[in-house]
């Protein structure tokens, strides 16, 4: 079995969750790197944070109003490429609809983030994907991203490069 190359970053402070997530909107916003991004962490964690700095960075995101899509399930932000914002925390169990934006966002060569993608059934997630684990730290937060998929790797190394100030270790 191969293992999916990873990377763990150091996040202080919300500057810092926010300053990544405008690495990764530089990132991810080039066709040769765009990868899903799929979050996992608890509640207050940073997971929207992220999504906030990453869809503030992207061509249009001064009119992408950010809030967790809890109620919603999915959020599309008028950036460039278009965002999809995903949030599964009050559907566990499923629903059909979420597929029908994955594939909605498939079509449009849209960046797809997912809050509490640990409810996305294993069939449904992109191949090419970024899967960020907010892990518990002492001070600040850390973030483990494991790449999948050409794309998901090609984004990773660029991300290694793009924030060396933030991996940990």
């Amino acid at each position: 079995m191969v293992s999916s190359p990873s990377l763990s970053l150091r996040l202080p402070d919300e500057a810092a969750t926010l300053a990544l997530g405008r690495a990764l909107a530089v990132i991810l916003a080039d066709a040769a790197m765009q990868a899903s991004l799929l979050l996992r962490g608890d509640l207050g964690s940073g997971k929207t944070t992220l999504v906030r700095g990453l869809a503030g960075a992207l061509p249009g995101g001064d009119d992408a109003e950010v809030a967790s899509p809890s109620f919603n399930i999915v959020n599309v932000y008028p950036t460039r490429p278009e965002m999809f914002h995903v949030d599964l925390y009050r559907i566990p169990g499923g629903d059909p609809s979420v597929e029908e934006h994955l594939e909605a966002a498939a079509e449009n060569d849209a960046i797809v983030v997912v809050e509490w993608a640990e409810y996305l059934p294993r069939d449904l997630q992109p191949p090419h994907r970024l899967e960020c684990d907010w892990l518990p730290a002492t001070t600040g937060r850390l973030c483990r991203m494991t790449a999948f998929g050409e794309r998901g790797c090609a984004a990773l190394a660029a991300l290694a490069a793009a924030c060396p100030g933030l991996v940990d270790g």
